[in-house]
Parts: structure tokens; C-alpha cells; sequence
């Protein structure tokens, strides 16, 4: 039987769907890669549907059909490729399809009968998916770490610990998407994972906000500037970068409000400059974490958007003497494409019946099969 599976992943950076074919064959192999970019309109919608307003549920629904929709025609890219490979649509297995986080609260609200449970949104529709591509499609796979207790993310870690880990030496794995989330891999003992804070979710924002592009390449604009380093201290002392994991975030607390006050103040400061301290942000967050909790760490692998970003991987570096950071590139795993497969990998492990979170990572009280099962139509 196939061992081909498709990942499938739009984060919180907003920029599109990212996808990849994967043979979990061993060794692991990825055999195609395809994406496709938000349209501006539907990019604005996503982002307005993080913040509540106006008949969400109502444009929930369609942005998720919307988003259904664009899935598809990356699996359709996807099975172009497969046809080269000498493969048919019923080769693949299954796809894992995460869904679009809107908004992320675990722990936060709950009941007598589920006291803290909380919630995540990831809008999808999965069905939808399965109809348009004739594949059955694993998704919703966070509600289940959440419901056993656990914050439901980041999920990525076991994937990463399946690739990475090493009895030989501690490895860290840093996913710098729109939310950064870092995964440690000592050589003996538990894996342990949780989110840094922001990704390229700030950064983003002010690029778009003062020069109209969606990102600032290579870092190119942040590189400008000069790291203002009282408003890095000011902008360090927000409390969720001094809790103890399990813990996680989103958009729902790093957002242009939350920047805004933190700006407060600072109003003299060039644009540059502060696009510079908010680089500078995303490094010391993410570098702190590797230090305090895993020290004796001697290489930090980096993925997602971020690690595109010349000038923030030259922070890291600088924040992190006597590690060698590197994109995932170097390990095997080119970096637009780890996520996408470790969602992929989430619905493999779905059909093994094998447990796709980590307790010691999300704070859940054990491991549980993550993802529900959507069967595809059938499609001549």
C-alpha cells in the first residue's frame, strides 16, 4: 500500500498555501512542492477575522470555502507532479489539511463539566476539500490535544524530534512563520516545544503599514535601520515571554494594537528603526528561549518565512555565539517546506493510530490521535 501523503499549510504569516507530496517510505522523501499566494482581498478578510466583527460567522463560512477552494488547486499542482512520478490520484493516502487559525484561546475559558479548556479556530472545510479532490483529507487536528488539557500547539515538534533528534548532541528546530515556535531536542530526555512570541507577524505589519509591501525581503529594510534598545527592552517585557512552558499565542495577542501601545512614547523613532528593533524582537525571543531551556543546544535549525530574512538569521546568530544556525536546508528539509510536511506526516501518523502530539510540549495529559477523517469522492 502507498505510503504517499500531501501536507497542506497556510499559517499565520497570511501569505498563502504552502504544499507538499510525500513518500513516508523510509527514508522519508519529498517528492513535489507547490503553493499559491492570498489574493490581497482574501488576505484582508483572514486578517480582519482575528479580531472580532461584523456577521464573522457568515464571512467564516465563505473565507473557508474560499480557502477550500485554493487547497484544491494546490493538490491539483500536486498531482500534475505526481503523474510525472508515475503516480495516480488514489496513490495518495490521504492529504492532512491544517486550516487557517483565526483565532487561538486555549485554556483561557471553560465550564464546570470543562473547566479551562478554552479554544482554537482553524477555518476549513475539509469536505469540501475531499469533494473537490476526490483524496480523503485528515484535518482538525488541534481540538483533540485541547480537549485531554493540552494548549494544542505547536503540533510540529514530534514531526521534527521524527527527523532530528539526535542522541549525540541537543538540537533546537525554530519555526519562524507569522508566530514563532521553537522545538527542543536534547540528546537524552524529553522533547520539549512551545511559541516564542512573534514570528514575521509584526514585522509584516509594519513593512505593510509604512512601505505597502506584504514583507520586508531578505530583511533588507530592517537592516536600515538601528536597533532602538530601549524600545527592545520595552517591547521584551510583555509577560508572555517570561511564562513557563507549556504556552502558546497567535494573533489574538501580537497584534498592530498591541504594537501600537508598546510604541507608545517612541513616536520620534524612523520607521527603519523600528522595523529594526521588531527583527531584533523576533531574534532575542526566540534565542532566549534556546538558551534558558535548552543550553547546551549546539545548532538551532530554522525554518518557515523567517528564515529567508538575511538580517534576522544574522541576529540569531549574533544572539547565539557558539551555536550554528542554519536553515533546514542543510539538514535535508528545504525551509517553505517543513511545516507542510510535518502536516502530512500528522496525517500519516492518523492512519497508524499513532499519537500526533507530544504531552511534554503542549501540556496535554498524553498523547492522542490527532485529525478527523473526511472521505473523498470519487473522481473519474
Amino acid at each position: 500500500m502507498s505510503n504517499c501523503y500531501i501536507g497542506l499549510m497556510s499559517g499565520t504569516s497570511l501569505d498563502g498555501v504552502d504544499g507538499v507530496l510525500v513518500d513516508f517510505s523510509e527514508p522519508m522523501q519529498v517528492m513535489a512542492s507547490a503553493s499559491a499566494e492570498f489574493p490581497a482581498a482574501f488576505k484582508a478578510e483572514l486578517l480582519a477575522l482575528n479580531t472580532p466583527g461584523d456577521n464573522e460567522l457568515h464571512r467564516a463560512a465563505l473565507a473557508a470555502n474560499q480557502l477550500a477552494a485554493l487547497y484544491g488547486r494546490v493538490v491539483g499542482q500536486l498531482l500534475e507532479h505526481a503523474k510525472s512520478l508515475g503516480l495516480t490520484r488514489t496513490d495518495i493516502r490521504a492529504i492532512g489539511a491544517h486550516g487557517q487559525t483565526v483565532r487561538h484561546r486555549p485554556q483561557e475559558f471553560g465550564s464546570a463539566d470543562t473547566p479551562g479548556v478554552g479554544y482554537t479556530l482553524q477555518m476549513n472545510n475539509p469536505a469540501l476539500l475531499a469533494e473537490l479532490s476526490g483524496i480523503d483529507v485528515v484535518a482538525d487536528f488541534r481540538t483533540a490535544d485541547l480537549a485531554a488539557g493540552g494548549q494544542g500547539a505547536p503540533l510540529v515538534p514530534a514531526f521534527h524530534a521524527a527527523l532530528w533528534a539526535s542522541p549525540a548532541h541537543a538540537t533546537g528546530v525554530l519555526n519562524i512563520g507569522g508566530i514563532s515556535n521553537l522545538t527542543l531536542l536534547p540528546a537524552q530526555g524529553p522533547v520539549l516545544g512551545f511559541d516564542c512570541g512573534p514570528g514575521n507577524a509584526l514585522m509584516d505589519y509594519w513593512c505593510q503599514h509604512h512601505l505597502g509591501q506584504s514583507f520586508d525581503r531578505d530583511g533588507a529594510w530592517a537592516a536600515s535601520g538601528q536597533v532602538q534598545q530601549d524600545l527592545l527592552t520595552r517591547l521584551m517585557s510583555e509577560p508572555y515571554f517570561s511564562r513557563l512552558p507549556p504556552k502558546s499565542t497567535g494573533r489574538d495577542l501580537f497584534h498592530p494594537s498591541w504594537l501600537a501601545q508598546q510604541l507608545q512614547g517612541f513616536e520620534s523613532c524612523r520607521p527603519q528603526d523600528v522595523q529594526a528593533s521588531l527583527t531584533a524582537l523576533t531574534a532575542r525571543a526566540c534565542a532566549q528561549d534556546l538558551r534558558t531551556h535548552l543550553p547546551d543546544a549546539r545548532e538551532l535549525l530554522v525554518c518557515g518565512g523567517g528564515a529567508l530574512n538575511g538580517e534576522l538569521m544574522r541576529m540569531l546568530t549574533a544572539e547565539l555565539p557558539g551555536v550554528a544556525v542554519m536553515k533546514t536546508d542543510q539538514r535535508g528539509l528545504p525551509a517553505m517546506q517543513v511545516e507542510a510536511a510535518a502536516f502530512a506526516w500528522l496525517a500519516w501518523a492518523w492512519h497508524r493510530r499513532q499519537a500526533g502530539n507530544l504531552s511534554t510540549v503542549t501540556g496535554a495529559r498524553e498523547g492522542r490521535v490527532l485529525g478527523a477523517l473526511y472521505p473523498g469522492a470519487r473522481v473519474a
